[in-house]
C-alpha cells in the first residue's frame, strides 16, 4: 500500500489539500479516525458553514509570526474559494462583516469537497486510527531513498509525503487530540503553547454574583485585552520542557461586536474575539457605549444628579437590566460620584469596564486552538517542514489562528492549497 501522499485528517484543510494534490496526478490517500469526513464543517456556522470571509488578510490572524500567513492567503483568496462554491451551484449569502454562509446547509460544502476528491482520484479511508509516523530508508531501482511509513489500524502505508491536517484540541467530544503536535515534536519541531480560542470567558465568584443573574442580556461593545500577553512559551521537539520564553510579535486589536452575559461569565462575538488574545491572569476591557458621551447631561444639571438620573442616561444606550445593575455596582455616592469629578469617573469606567476572568469555558466550548506548530520551522510558501523533506503541516495544527467570522476556514483552504501544490 504505497502512495505519493498521505494526508492525515479529513477535515476542511485535509480534504482541500488531498484534492489539490490529486489534481496534479499524485496518488493520494486521505485518512481520518472519524467515521465520516468533515465532521467539524457540519457543525460550523450554526449548521450553515461560514466558509470564508471576503475581507480575509494576514492582519486577521493571530500568530507569533504575523507575516507567515501572507503568502498562502495571497495565493488562494476568498474569491478563489467562492469560485469553487459557485462551480458547484451552492447558493450563499453575506452576513455582517464579510462573513459568507451557505443558504442551505454545511453538508453542501462537505459534499462539494467529497466530489472534488473523487474526481481527483483521492482514496478516502475513514474509521482508521493512525498510531505513528516514521521515516525509513528503502531500496528502489538499486538506489536508497527515504520514505514515510504510516502505522494505522488498517495496516501500514508507505509514501513520499505526509501532510498533517489533524487540527487542534478544540471540541474534544468530536475526537480532537494533540496527535499533530506529537508528530511535530517527534521530528524536531517546536510547538507554541496551545490554549482555547474563540471561547466564552468565565468570571470569578465575586463578579459572577454581580453580573451573572443577567444571563441572556446582550449589547454592542468594543472589546479588547487590557493586559496583553508579552511572551510565548515554546516546547522543544526534544522533550516536553518549556524552552526559554521569547517576545510575541502580534498586536491585540479591538473588536466592535456583541457581548452576551451568561450564567458563568460573558460570551458573544466580541468576547470570543478577545478570548483568543487573553491569557490567564490578564484583564479584558469593554467599552459599553462606543463613541457616545452618556453622563454629560448630568454635568449641566447640578440639581438632578442621583441614581434615577444616571440610570435614565445609561438606559438610553444599554439594555434596562444591565443599565440599572451597572449604575448600582459602579456608582458610589459616599465617594462623591454626583460631583463633576465623580460623574467624569463614571463616564470613564463606562468606556473601560475592566474584568479579570477566572478562566475560559475550555477546549470543550472553544471554536479553535490558539498556538500550535511553530511557523519558524515551516516554509510559508509550501507549508513544508524545514527539518524534514516531505513533511507538511496545515490548518489549525499550525500556530495561525483566525478571528471569528470565516477566517479560520480561509486559512484551512489557503494553507491546504499551498501544501497540495507542493507535496
Amino acid at each position: 500500500m504505497t502512495y505519493d501522499v498521505v494526508v492525515l485528517g479529513a477535515g476542511a484543510a485535509g480534504m482541500m489539500c488531498a484534492l489539490e494534490a490529486g489534481k496534479r496526478g499524485r496518488r493520494v490517500l486521505l485518512v481520518d479516525h472519524a467515521e465520516k469526513v468533515g465532521k467539524k464543517i457540519l457543525i460550523s456556522g450554526g449548521g450553515r458553514c461560514n466558509f470564508t470571509n471576503i475581507g480575509a488578510k494576514a492582519e486577521n490572524f493571530l500568530s507569533a509570526n504575523p507575516h507567515f500567513a501572507k503568502s498562502a492567503l495571497a495565493r488562494f483568496t476568498p474569491k478563489d474559494f467562492v469560485a469553487l462554491v459557485e462551480k458547484h451551484g451552492i447558493k450563499y449569502h453575506e452576513k455582517t462583516l464579510g462573513q459568507l454562509f451557505c443558504d442551505g446547509s454545511a453538508q453542501q460544502i462537505v459534499a462539494m469537497l467529497e466530489k472534488e476528491c473523487s474526481e481527483a482520484g483521492v482514496e478516502v479511508r475513514c474509521g482508521v486510527k493512525v498510531s505513528g509516523v516514521r521515516v525509513m530508508n528503502v531500496n528502489e531501482d538499486s538506489r536508497s531513498r527515504e520514505r514515510f511509513f504510516i502505522e494505522t489500524s488498517a495496516g501500514d502505508f508507505a509514501c513520499d509525503s505526509v501532510v498533517v491536517a489533524t487540527g487542534g484540541l478544540s471540541i474534544p467530544k468530536m475526537g480532537a487530540t494533540g496527535f499533530g503536535y506529537d508528530i511535530a515534536r517527534q521530528f524536531g519541531h517546536e510547538v507554541v503553547e496551545v490554549r482555547p480560542g474563540l471561547v466564552p470567558l468565565v468570571f470569578s465568584g465575586a463578579d459572577r454574583e454581580k453580573w451573572c443573574d443577567l444571563a441572556g442580556v446582550s449589547t454592542e461593545v468594543v472589546g479588547s485585552v487590557a493586559t496583553a500577553d508579552k511572551k510565548q512559551v515554546l516546547h522543544s521537539g526534544q522533550d516536553d520542557n518549556p524552552k526559554k520564553d521569547r517576545p510575541l510579535r502580534r498586536p491585540a486589536p479591538k473588536f466592535k461586536e456583541k457581548l452576551l452575559v451568561t450564567h458563568r461569565g460573558v460570551s458573544g462575538p466580541a468576547v470570543l474575539q478577545v478570548s483568543s488574545y487573553w491569557t490567564p491572569g490578564g484583564k479584558v476591557q469593554f467599552d459599553l457605549a462606543p463613541g457616545l458621551e452618556v453622563f454629560g447631561p448630568l454635568l449641566a444639571k447640578s440639581s438632578e444628579r442621583d441614581w434615577n438620573a444616571a440610570f435614565a442616561a445609561l438606559r438610553s444606550v444599554l439594555p434596562t437590566r444591565l443599565a440599572e445593575r451597572w449604575v448600582r455596582v459602579k456608582a458610589n455616592v459616599s465617594a462623591g460620584d454626583w460631583t463633576n469629578a465623580g460623574i467624569a469617573r463614571l463616564e470613564q469606567e463606562l468606556h473601560a469596564w475592566t474584568l479579570t476572568p477566572a478562566g475560559t469555558e475550555g477546549f470543550e466550548k472553544a471554536e479553535v486552538t490558539v498556538g500550535g506548530v511553530d511557523t519558524d520551522g515551516l516554509d510559508a510558501r509550501t507549508m513544508e517542514s524545514k527539518r524534514v523533506a516531505g513533511l507538511y503541516f496545515i490548518g489549525e495544527v499550525v500556530d495561525v489562528t483566525g478571528w471569528l467570522g470565516g477566517y479560520n476556514f480561509q486559512w484551512a483552504w489557503a494553507s491546504a492549497v499551498a501544501a497540495g501544490q507542493s507535496c
